[in-house]
């Protein structure tokens, strides 16, 4: 099995993907991740929807699985197989911040306890990092501005590489909300 990153926003499939894509015959992935990739798929491809998680570790060898944004941040690379990276939303929301990745302390929020994945976060930027917390359309940013220092920086990423992309920066005392459901939010001194 491969596992192959479709970058987060249209037109941001490498070309290792885009070739691994092209020679696939068979091909699971979500709706979005599918119409990410769609460009790519060959036709006479067997084209999967998926709709059940846990069985995907079942796929026959053979089978290419899509995983949007980076397999490796939150996305399918626990998988069994190979992975072929992606552009992720960390890449894009950093290079338009102009935060070098090597300030990047990652917390995910998405389906989980979003009192823990605060603390967390919090905790890292007291460390001086800037966080990549990956939110779920439920995640409150408000509660997560009210348990940093006011100066701190936060700013919200919806949509990143799609045409509708936003970036609001504010701070702690005044953050910036969301207004959809895809969303990150980078949260430090930058």
């Amino acid at each position: 099995m491969r596992i192959v990153g479709v970058g987060c926003g249209p037109g941001m499939l490498t070309a290792e993907a885009a070739r691994v894509i092209a020679d696939a015959s068979l091909v699971y992935g979500s709706v979005r991740a599918i119409a990410l990739a769609r460009d790519a798929i060959p036709p006479g491809c067997e084209v999967h929807e998926i709709t059940d998680y846990r069985s995907l570790r079942s796929l026959p060898d053979h089978a290419v699985v899509l995983s949007t944004g980076d397999p490796m941040l939150a996305g399918l690379g626990y998988l069994p197989g190979d992975v072929v990276p992606g552009i992720s939303s960390l890449q894009i929301a950093f290079a338009r911040l102009k935060v070098p990745l090597t300030r990047a302390a990652v917390v995910s929020a998405h389906g989980k306890d979003h009192a823990r994945a605060i603390a967390e976060a919090r905790e890292e930027t007291m460390r001086g990092r800037v966080v990549f917390l990956i939110a779920d359309p439920a995640f409150d940013v408000g509660a997560f501005a009210a348990a940093l220092p006011p100066r701190i920086r936060l700013a919200v990423c919806e949509d990143l590489g799609y045409p509708a992309e936003r970036i609001a920066v504010g701070t702690a005392a005044q953050p910036p909300a969301p207004r959809g459901d895809l969303f990150v939010v980078v949260a430090g001194e930058f």
